[in-house]
């Protein structure tokens, strides 16, 4: 069966153009970090701390976040006498990141495609 344009409109009409983003991802802050991360792999706290303009306190709670739904991997060293902490992002991680980003150019396509008339 043959699906019309004025089908497809009305459909997209409506849904909700949000209802893929995850909230876990789609926050600024945790987006950015697992874009840079995703980006370099393995990141240092202090270089995503500086990058994203960042508290100490605030990159940790979302870190937190982030390491509760299993899309970074947080590995704590000393390294000389200091003591360093490395981000990294998971396979998970990576698979929400991309999906987030389909949901956001879902969402561009939907407000840039063709104007459904009222």
């Amino acid at each position: 069966m043959r699906t019309t344009d004025a089908e497809v409109h009305a459909e997209r009409a409506r849904s909700d153009p949000t209802k893929d983003l995850d909230d876990v991802v789609h926050q600024r802050v945790r987006l950015g970090i697992l874009t840079v991360v995703h980006e370099a792999r393995r990141v240092d706290f202090n270089y995503l701390k500086s990058t994203l303009g960042l508290t100490g306190g605030n990159l940790s709670q979302h870190l937190r976040i982030l390491e509760d739904a299993r899309f970074v991997a947080i590995e704590k060293v000393i390294e000389g006498r200091r003591p360093r902490t490395w981000v990294s992002i998971t396979r998970s991680g990576r698979r929400a990141l991309h999906q987030e980003i389909g949901s956001l150019k879902a969402i561009v396509n939907r407000v840039e495609g063709p104007a459904i008339d009222d």
